[in-house]
């Protein structure tokens, strides 16, 4: 089978011959379908993310089942999943009380291998691990049945996979995490496959002002598709006192960060209004933030981290798909590229310069 290895970091990423192991107890066999091209896979390259390699890349996919390990209940051969990154137990402390995207059992599992701490993936005998533990960037992937979201079979997989990661993070972020209010007003920093998303999700819960921050205009114009009433140019204009001048002064009530660096870190912090709340929702950086606790403490500001949207995998991603048939979610109109796994560094480089809202990769 083939499937897109990192090896080294700063490398380009080599799609290869590889070869696999059936699944075992708990464990399925899928047949990829389609696979989105994510930053957190390009964080693996440039070193940002440091999971073991070599590493099978791809956090975002969906696929059919082929095969099914002693034990599974959830799925059987021909069903159509899909792949969430993070497990969901479902009886630890965490998933009983409603909050699946903090499962102890993907928390505490050791990053690259499967919950028995071995891999599937093997190059003439030595072990290739899985990135994120679904490992999509390959023509099959052995996966817990823990992280598999069935689906109905009349749902097009390439839209589906999109729910894998980043609609499932960027719509939930503003529904679930910052819990927006109808009526209220949000700034997004970064308008990539998660900042967009973000905005789908502020548009979904009724914010009456949606403000999007990114340095690039094609990625600006991208969130003016998905639902963004105003935009700023961060690479021509102050970003915080453009967004105070769209507000009264006050600041926006919610600001979500979508690219995960320093500075954005923390100017959401100080595009906010006193009471507001800040959701960090991009990778974080290494390097230590350097705030005036003042910020918070005076204004009575909120900060939230944000993994996976902290979304119910297998609550929240059949109710984004519903919301997909039902024309209140766009899902088509994000791929806008498609390509072969072959061109898999092309994509990363498509999504670095903005050409995309999301690249998809067809297996």
């Amino acid at each position: 089978m083939k499937a897109a290895v990192l090896y080294e970091p700063n490398q380009p990423v080599i799609v290869e011959d590889i070869e696999m192991d059936p699944p075992k107890e708990g464990e399925i066999l899928v047949r990829m379908v389609a696979t989105g091209v994510c930053h957190s896979c390009y964080h693996v390259v440039t070193g940002l993310l440091t999971p073991p390699l070599p590493t099978v890349l791809g956090d975002e996919g969906a696929g059919v089942v082929e095969e099914v390990g002693k034990g599974v209940t959830l799925v059987k051969p021909g069903d159509h999943i899909i792949l969430s990154w993070m497990e969901s137990c479902g009886h630890c402390i965490y998933c009983v009380q409603g909050r699946s995207n903090l499962c102890l059992t993907g928390s505490e599992k050791e990053e690259g291998f499967l919950p028995d701490g071995t891999t599937r993936f093997k190059k003439n005998g030595k072990p290739i691990h899985h990135f994120a533990t679904v490992a999509s960037f390959a023509e099959y992937s052995v996966i817990p049945e823990t992280c598999a979201v069935p689906i109905d079979r009349d749902v097009p997989l390439d839209k589906a996979a999109l729910i894998g990661c980043s609609v499932t993070t960027g719509v939930c972020a503003a529904t679930n995490t910052a819990q927006v209010r109808p009526g209220s007003s949000v700034a997004v920093f970064g308008a990539g496959g998660i900042g967009l998303n973000v905005i789908q999700g502020a548009v979904i819960a009724g914010a009456e002002k949606i403000i999007a921050v990114d340095l690039l205009e094609s990625k600006l114009e991208f969130a003016r598709q998905f639902g963004a009433t105003h935009t700023v140019n961060a690479d021509e204009v102050d970003a915080i006192e453009e967004i105070r001048a769209l507000t009264d002064g006050l600041g926006v009530e919610y600001a979500i960060e979508a690219i995960g660096t320093r500075t954005t870190y923390e100017q959401v912090l100080y595009a906010l209004r006193n009471g507001g709340t800040a959701v960090w929702v991009g990778a974080p950086p290494r390097e230590p933030l350097s705030l005036d606790p003042g910020v918070v403490f005076w204004g009575e500001k909120t900060v939230k981290g944000c993994c996976y949207g902290s979304s119910r995998s297998r609550y929240d991603m059949p109710r984004l798909l519903a919301l997909y048939r039902a024309s209140v979610l766009k899902l088509d109109e994000l791929i806008t590229q498609t390509y072969r796994l072959e061109d898999v560094n092309t994509a990363f480089n498509d999504m670095l310069d903005g050409k995309v809202a999301r690249g998809m990769i067809l297996l």
